[in-house]
C-alpha cells in the first residue's frame, strides 16, 4: 500500500492541475472579448493599443494594455466584430486582426509585428487563412514581375513574352483576390468582415458583383445582434452603387426639375439638344470658375449646331446673390438651375457628384456618352458629336 501512495498523490496532482488549467480559461459573455498578446523580449511597462483608422486616416484608440511578464491583456465589451490594428510602443508597424467575441491570442514578434500569429476564434482563423493565401499569391506575382523585367533587360530576351504574360495573369488574379475569396468562402463568417472592409477601400465597386458577394455572406447576419448595423451600412452602400450605376456611360440620363434664377422651374427634358452638357459647379468653386471661360468658348462655337448646356449650381441656401453674380460675371448665357443645397442638392445626389466641376455629356437621345471632361477633352467630345 505504501508504494501506491505516490501514484495516488501524483494522480491527484494531475487532476488538480487539469482543474486549475480549466479555471484559467476566462468564461465570457457573448459580447465580451479578451485578447492575450504575448511578446517575447518586450519589457514590463511597454504599452500597446488596439485602434481603428477613421475615415480621414486618423487612428481612434479602442483599448490599451501594458505588458507585464511579456504579456498584455485587453478586455472589454464588443460593439461589433471588425478589423482593428494592434500597435506596441517601440515596435515598428502594426498588426491587423479581427476583434471578435471570446478569447483571442496573438504571438507578437517585435522584430516583425506584421508576421505575428493570431489564434483563438473562427474569425481570426478565417483571417489567417485568407492572409496566408493572399501573401503567397502576392509573392508569386512579385517574383513573376521581377523575372519579366530581368528578361526584358537582358541580352537574351528568350522567354520574355511568356514571363510577361504570367506576370500579368498573376497581377489580375491578385486584383480580383478579395472578390473571389468572398465568393468562394461565403460560408465563413470572416467573409462578411472582408466584404464590409472593401466598402471603405473600394468605394465604387461594380454593382452586380457586389450583390453576388453580399448574397454569399448574408447567412451570417443573424449571428450577432450588432451585425444589424453592418447590414444597414451594406445596404446604404448598395444604394450608392445603384446611384452610380444609374449614371454610367450608356444609360439614359435621369431627368430632373429644379428652380431657375428667376424662380421658375426647368427640367432636363425641356432643353435637350443634339448634344447636352450637364455642368455641376458653384460660385465659390475656384476650379469651376477657371474652367468657365473654356465652357463659354465651346458653347459659343457649337450652340448654333445644337449644343445645349444646363448648369446645376451647388451653392448654399444663403448664396443666391453670389450665384446670380457669378452667372453674369462669367457670361454663362445658357440654362441654370439650383436648389441651393450644396452637395445635398437632390440632382447632385442622383448623379453621385461628390466633387466639382463635374460634367455629363448627353447625345440627342439623352444617353450619357461621356463624363468628367474638362478643357480640350470636353471640346473634343462636343466636336466629335456636332462637327
Amino acid at each position: 500500500m505504501k508504494k501506491l501512495i505516490p501514484v495516488l498523490v501524483i494522480t491527484a496532482m494531475l487532476v488538480f492541475s487539469c482543474q486549475e488549467e480549466k479555471k484559467s480559461e476566462p468564461v465570457l459573455n457573448p459580447d465580451e472579448y479578451v485578447i492575450e498578446v504575448s511578446g517575447k523580449g518586450i519589457f514590463n511597462g511597454i504599452r500597446s493599443q488596439i485602434y481603428i483608422d477613421e475615415s480621414r486616416g486618423r487612428p481612434f484608440t479602442l483599448d490599451t494594455a501594458m505588458f507585464v511578464n511579456e504579456i498584455a491583456t485587453f478586455k472589454g465589451i464588443l460593439k461589433e466584430p471588425r478589423f482593428v490594428q494592434l500597435s506596441i510602443n517601440g515596435v515598428k508597424g502594426s498588426l491587423q486582426f479581427v476583434l471578435g467575441p471570446g478569447l483571442s491570442k496573438i504571438e507578437a514578434y517585435k522584430d516583425s509585428l506584421q508576421t505575428s500569429v493570431i489564434s483563438g476564434n473562427d474569425l481570426n482563423a478565417g483571417y489567417m487563412s485568407y492572409r496566408s493565401a493572399y501573401d503567397e499569391l502576392r509573392k508569386n506575382s512579385a517574383k513573376a514581375r521581377r523575372d519579366a523585367i530581368r528578361l526584358r533587360n537582358s541580352s537574351d530576351t528568350t522567354g520574355y513574352q511568356s514571363s510577361y504574360n504570367t506576370s500579368e495573369s498573376l497581377n489580375a488574379e491578385l486584383e480580383a483576390f478579395n472578390d473571389n475569396y468572398v465568393l468562394d468562402h461565403g460560408d465563413e463568417e470572416f467573409a462578411l468582415i472582408l466584404l464590409e472592409s472593401e466598402m471603405k477601400t473600394r468605394p465604387g465597386q461594380e454593382l452586380d458583383l457586389f450583390l453576388k458577394k453580399y448574397e454569399a455572406v448574408k447567412q451570417h447576419l443573424d449571428k450577432h445582434s450588432s451585425y444589424k448595423r453592418k447590414q444597414s451600412r451594406i445596404e446604404r452602400y448598395i444604394e450608392r452603387l445603384e446611384a452610380i450605376a444609374q449614371v454610367d456611360i450608356g444609360n439614359i440620363a435621369p431627368d430632373f426639375t429644379a428652380p431657375t434664377p428667376d424662380g421658375k422651374t426647368l427640367s432636363l427634358s425641356d432643353i435637350r439638344g443634339k448634344a447636352t452638357i450637364i455642368d455641376f459647379w458653384a460660385s465659390w468653386c475656384g476650379p469651376c470658375r477657371r474652367e468657365n471661360p473654356n465652357v463659354v468658348r465651346i458653347y459659343n462655337k457649337y450652340h448654333d449646331k445644337g449644343l445645349e448646356i444646363i448648369s446645376v449650381s451647388l451653392d448654399r441656401h444663403n448664396m443666391m446673390n453670389q450665384w446670380l453674380e457669378a452667372i453674369e460675371k462669367d457670361k454663362l448665357n445658357w440654362h441654370h438651375v439650383s436648389n441651393l443645397k450644396y452637395f445635398q442638392d437632390p440632382i447632385a445626389l442622383t448623379y453621385n457628384v461628390s466633387a466639382i466641376p463635374a460634367t455629363f455629356i448627353l447625345d440627342e437621345e439623352g444617353r450619357i456618352v461621356a463624363k468628367k471632361l474638362r478643357g480640350k477633352a470636353l471640346e473634343a467630345q462636343i466636336a466629335s458629336m456636332l462637327d
